[in-house]
């Protein structure tokens, strides 16, 4: 931050015309004896406390050295060529103004941010009248940390009690163990390249290295893996029993708007701004496109609970060297849905719907969770029972974090962690109880006594992000072959469910025609044709993990079966409708999507 201090006999401004889109209210002012305050925030200044306490104290203590009776912040942008963003600009000077308030008393003016003014000022000409500053945010660093260590932890068993995570006993939780040493004493855990890096490249997920860091490119392959997780993510919100709404919508919003910005700020550092005719930034998540739908919805009681779910292309910027392939990403998928409920007393019975969803899709992979509650200290205090119910439920002790104050909108955030291969705590599922945003969006609804309210909304991503959800199904093929068993994808997530392979070309015909009539029946099949020996096929096939392959030759056409080889279940014969019916009991409850590549092996380049 970059200041000029002015002494002034007298000073006064006017706004002639906008001059950004995020702005104050136009307001004209004059101030006498005044110490006038031209104030440039820069590219890492800070709206923390202890920053903005220790400029305000500078610029007192000059006025009160100067005997001025009033001090003037004037928002001046030509002190500094590394301006900080419009929106924390704006922040930064809106709470120094308040800072210099509270230690000076009456006499305190700012002019308008974003405006082209003009303004009159006489100087008093004495040695102090025109001093220059800089200042950086380094105090408020320091009060940030301060303010972190005030956060505590504690270990909450499925009966209720406390402990301390320094005292209590992980024999048998060596889950919650990793997560303690993490969260609580913050130990890097692991070491080396994890296995699944060597899956992905077989099934396409690659760095784009044509794009900016931590942006992702999906082969065919990947694209119908990523692509049937978002259609089961709409099937599993609406297992929840309550209505869901899919939606759709940008992925850039203004900063100009208020609920945007003061939600932005929540966010931090990692906000991609994108710069247009006016400043915009790229979602987080899908709270933004949800939120402003749900404002222009006329909402009564009795549609309460309800969700909207968006497949919300996310943007993150995470420090080039934390991204991590397909688990930590400056672009990913997010199924984000949004719950909005009545009360908090509500939304604390959908979560428990929420709870038994996100542990039960996680089963399903043969995995479970360990779990971080991120708890303000009011909900804490209030809601130790409800905290210990879903220990309960989780059949373990959860690692609690509680942080005094309402920093956030939420007044609880949950991070549903996998233990992966190498024995780091990786989150996956989340969910959120948000107190904040409906009266920030101006999301209302009208209760039974025709009063206006504002609802609770949980925000939650039952699968996770597509691509972490994917890291958890590969991390768990990592396990597999860790433990000596053969990695297999579930076969509804697998591109290719089926591979035919003629013995012969003689062969082929009948190959084709088995591939029909499974294609028929929505199984992903394709037909290695290539002049290739029979070994390298099925070779090759298997190194591609295809779950079933069929070999067709002279014996297999003549009686119509398949010789069948299961990825992991030995050889057997079996007719096209056996295999058919056997696949189809496996994908029952999941969606289906098409081949993403020719059918024919041979007029696929390879990579």
């Amino acid at each position: 931050m970059r200041v000029l201090y002015i002494h002034a006999e007298r000073f006064s401004w006017e706004p002639r015309e906008p001059a950004l889109d995020i702005r104050d209210e136009p307001s004209s002012g004059a101030a006498s004896n005044a110490l006038v305050v031209f104030v440039s925030v820069e590219r890492g200044d800070t709206a923390d406390e202890g920053f903005l306490k220790a400029v305000a104290g500078d610029v007192v203590d000059m006025a009160r050295r100067i005997k001025a009776t009033s001090v003037v912040i004037y928002p001046y942008a030509h002190l500094s060529s590394d301006l900080a963003r419009p929106y924390v600009a704006r922040e930064v000077l809106d709470k120094l103004y308040e800072a210099v308030k509270s230690q000076f008393g009456d006499g305190v003016y700012k002019a308008p941010f974003g405006y082209y003014k003009a303004f009159e000022l006489k100087c008093l000409g004495h040695p102090l009248s025109e001093l220059s500053r800089s200042f950086k945010p380094g105090e408020s660093r320091s009060e940030k940390k301060a303010e972190e260590k005030r956060d505590y932890y504690v270990v909450i068993t499925p009966s209720g009690e406390e402990h301390d995570p320094a005292k209590f006993d992980y024999g048998g939780y060596g889950d919650l163990k990793a997560l303690v040493e993490k969260e609580v004493f913050k130990k890097e855990l692991g070491g080396g390249e994890p296995r699944y890096l060597e899956y992905l490249r077989k099934f396409g997920f690659e760095w784009e290295t044509m794009s900016d860091a931590g942006h992702m490119r999906y082969a065919p392959e990947a694209t119908v893996m990523m692509e049937l997780v978002e259609d089961y993510a709409y099937i599993v919100a609406k297992s929840l029993g309550i209505p869901v709404f899919k939606i759709r919508g940008t992925n850039m919003f203004k900063l100009s708007e208020r609920a945007i910005e003061s939600h932005a700020r929540l966010f931090g550092e990692r906000l991609y701004i994108v710069e247009s005719d006016t400043d915009l930034i790229l979602r987080y998540a899908a709270c933004f496109q949800q939120f402003a739908m749900a404002k222009d919805w006329v909402i009564s009681y009795r549609h309460l609970p309800f969700g909207m779910l968006e497949i919300a292309d996310s943007y993150r910027h995470e420090q080039p060297g934390e991204t991590v392939l397909l688990f930590r990403l400056r672009r990913f998928y997010m199924p984000d849905l949004h719950i909005f409920t009545k009360d908090l007393g509500e939304a604390i019975e959908v979560t428990y719907k929420l709870h038994e969803a996100i542990f039960r899709e996680i089963g399903k992979l043969g995995r479970t969770y360990v779990s971080l509650y991120n708890v303000t200290e009011d909900f804490y205090k209030t809601h130790k029972s409800y905290l210990a119910e879903l220990a309960r439920r989780e059949g373990k002790p959860i690692l609690v974090r509680v942080l005094p104050g309402q920093r956030y909108y939420w007044v609880l955030n949950v991070e549903f962690h996998i233990v992966d291969e190498l024995g780091r705590p990786r989150e996956i599922a989340t969910f959120q109880i948000d107190v904040g945003n409906a009266q920030r969006f101006g999301i209302k609804y009208v209760d039974e006594n025709n009063q206006v309210r504002y609802p609770v909304i949980i925000h939650t991503a039952i699968l996770g992000s597509v691509e972490r959800y994917l890291y958890a199904v590969f991390d768990t093929m990592a396990l597999a072959e860790r433990q000596g068993k053969t990695p297999r994808l579930p076969t509804w997530l697998s591109p290719v469910q089926v591979r035919v392979i003629p013995v012969s070309r003689e062969n082929l015909k009948y190959a084709m025609a088995v591939a029909d009539y499974l294609e028929a029946e929505g199984i992903r099949v394709d037909v290695d044709d290539r002049e290739e020996t029979l070994s390298k096929k099925i070779r090759d096939a298997e190194t591609s993990w295809v779950p079933y392959i069929a070999v067709v030759g002279a014996r297999e056409e003549a009686e119509g079966i398949l010789a069948v080889r299961e990825r992991g279940g030995g050889q057997y014969k079996a007719k096209p409708e056996e295999l058919m019916r056997k696949i189809k009991e496996e994908l029952r409850g999941y969606p289906q999507r098409p081949l993403y590549m020719p059918r024919l092996l041979s007029q696929r380049p390879s990579r």
